[in-house]
């Protein structure tokens, strides 16, 4: 028997994500509260990290670089604040955690994309 704890948590999960794999580039729009005004705020990177599987806690890890230094955000995919995640590439890597990318510079820094038919 599900407790309320377990039914709350069911009801905040959402439903319309995409099949989000560490390689893929994504945008995710973040809903971000500044003076009483409420904007969204584009963060476009790779997932180097999917962590803590499919339930409320599961988060990515995503990273881009801003004026040649590596900027990373840990994303918790079910917040609230998050608007929506598109996933604008798909990469193709051998690797669940691509963490050796935040030393890589160059072409080494470069992933294979997979070619999707839609």
């Amino acid at each position: 028997m599900p407790t309320q704890i377990e039914n709350f948590n069911k009801s905040q999960l959402k439903t319309d994500l995409p099949d989000i794999r560490p390689g893929d580039t994504v945008r995710v729009y973040q809903k971000i509260t500044e003076k009483g005004k409420e904007r969204i705020q584009v963060f476009e990177g790779i997932v180097l990290a999917k962590k803590h599987g499919k339930g409320i806690t599961s988060t990515i890890t995503v990273r881009k670089a801003v004026s040649g230094i590596g900027v990373e955000k840990i994303i918790p995919v079910h917040s609230p604040t998050i608007e929506k995640i598109e996933v604008m590439k798909k990469g193709k890597v051998r690797r669940a955690k691509l963490y050796y990318l935040r030393g890589a510079k160059g072409k080494k820094a470069r992933l294979k994309t997979i070619e999707t038919t839609e």
